[in-house]
């Protein structure tokens, strides 16, 4: 039987996809790294600059602390070690590094042996998490905008010398789902403790992803190709698939793969060869002669530990604490949206646990407003009471966001009175009498007609009367 090349598997074996992130963060600084230029997204291109940033002779760094201290704050949070480190020079000759170097650190990081929780408990190790100035920007004019079908290219050194924390993990991730999943997470972390705002569409949060496959039970790693500066969770998902099964197609056949760069394109949902892949002794690194080790003292380290918020993972236990029976899915959404809090306030004021996560997750997609904890209390207190349908719960609930106040005073507002018991009966019998073959198809058994009667008192009450009390009441009538 044909193996698979490199790795003896026979062809039609079942594989498993490797995924292996390194994430690119800004930092959340006045300054830049290195300089006293703003770290400010957007601006005429080349404004903000200076000697450092534009790699002038004569120019020196000096180390931006606010930086390092929240490189630390993310160390914290990864559970990493936080260590002595050394600022490298890593070459390398592109336009949008004037100085043809980039200043990070490699066999010292500040940050190192980490590990990060998924929402579904799985942890994935953290190798590293160190410092470096970001790069400038080129922008190809004409074509496409990329550099094959660019008639000319600029270069905006605005972004040049920004504070970046890169977070390179262990290739532990098995699906696009869990690489989607993972960066979610981080963001939440990033954002959570004030280190970066996150913002994958402005170029704050950048991936490169690593993809490699192996046929299932294989403990070997496959060769791997890193996609480029990925930036949406959409495109990493669609990334990773599409690479995974590239990857396989040429493997089945019989073909190699090709270390590489490569670029995702969301136009056609496809990779391409952008360059055969560097090693580390491409860059020629060696340590930077114009900046000092870096060496935080465990009482600054302590310090920051003890400013940390909670985080996302101690979020989650919390509502899961408070609302048990609830599913993950939903416990990760709350957080997810920083409504965890008001969800904790309104259980804690008595509210049911399922029924207030039930709003939180599917009638609060887009924000509560002025909606206090109290009010969803009462709210949820109501509809437990049978005062309010599910129906009329959600539309009082969209004017306690809008406008506050108590769900009680809501309601009257909207005219959802509770029904009387006894006006909601002689509705049912005068729906039974006037549909005798439909009520005589549901006493045989037919499941569907609840729904017709239900239907049918709803209109007739605009929505005042509860569903359930119409059920119950069927099924009493029906003996």
């Amino acid at each position: 039987m044909r193996e698979v090349p490199g790795l003896g598997a026979p062809a039609d074996t079942e594989w498993e996809t490797v995924v292996g992130l390194e994430v690119h963060a800004e930092l959340a600084t006045a300054t830049k790294l290195f300089s006293a230029s703003p770290n400010r997204f957007g601006g005429e291109p080349n404004t903000h600059i200076d000697p450092v940033s534009l790699g002038l002779p004569g120019s020196l760094p000096v180390l931006n602390e606010q930086a390092v201290e929240l490189a630390i704050r993310v160390g914290l949070a990864l559970n990493c070690r936080i260590q002595p480190s050394v600022f490298s020079r890593k070459n390398y000759f592109y336009p949008d590094m004037p100085k043809d170097y980039q200043i990070s650190q490699y066999d010292q990081p500040i940050n190192v042996d980490g590990w990060l929780e998924l929402p579904s408990g799985r942890r994935i190790g953290i190798e590293r998490a160190h410092l470096e100035e970001d790069t400038g920007k080129t922008v190809h004019i004409g074509g496409g905008g990329r550099i094959h079908e660019a008639g000319y290219s600029l270069v905006d050194y605005n972004r040049a010398g920004v504070p970046l924390i890169e977070i390179v993990g262990h290739p532990e991730l098995r699906s696009a789902s869990e690489a989607r999943q993972y960066v979610a997470e981080l963001r939440s972390i990033l954002v959570a403790v004030g280190a970066s705002d996150g913002k994958m569409e402005e170029g704050s949060l950048r991936v490169d992803c690593n993809v490699s496959v192996r046929p299932v039970g294989c403990d070997r790693l496959g060769t791997r190709c890193e996609i480029k500066n990925v930036n949406s969770l959409r495109s990493l998902g669609r990334a990773v698939e599409y690479e995974s099964r590239r990857q396989i197609d040429l493997l089945t056949a019989g073909q190699p793969i090709e270390q590489q760069t490569r670029h995702w394109n969301e136009d056609d949902g496809r990779t391409h060869a952008l360059r055969s892949k560097e090693e580390d002794y491409d860059y020629r690194y060696f340590p930077e002669p114009d900046l000092l080790p870096l060496d935080p003292s465990p009482a600054w380290v302590e310090e920051i530990r003890r400013q940390l918020p909670p985080l996302p993972r101690d979020r989650r236990l919390r509502l899961v604490q408070a609302a048990p029976s609830v599913e993950a899915d939903h416990i990760a959404l709350a957080v997810e949206r920083s409504m965890d809090d008001l969800a904790l306030a309104a259980i804690g004021g008595g509210g049911a646990p399922e029924r207030v996560m039930t709003h939180i997750v599917h009638n609060l997609a887009d924000g509560a407003g002025v909606l206090s904890p109290e009010s969803l209390a009462g709210l949820v207190a109501m509809e437990e009471a049978g005062e309010l349908t599910a129906t009329q719960a959600k539309r009082v609930l969209a004017s306690l966001v809008e406008s506050g106040g108590s769900p009680q005073d809501a309601a009257q507002s909207l005219g959802f009175e509770a029904m009387d018991t006894g006006e909601l009966e002689s509705m049912v019998d005068g729906l039974i009498t006037a549909h005798p073959d439909e009520w005589s198809r549901f006493c045989e058994g037919d499941k569907k007609l609840t729904g017709f009667f239900v239907g049918q008192v709803m209109k007739a009450t605009q929505g005042r009367a509860d569903g359930k009390a119409v059920t119950q009441l069927l099924s009493s009538r029906r003996g």
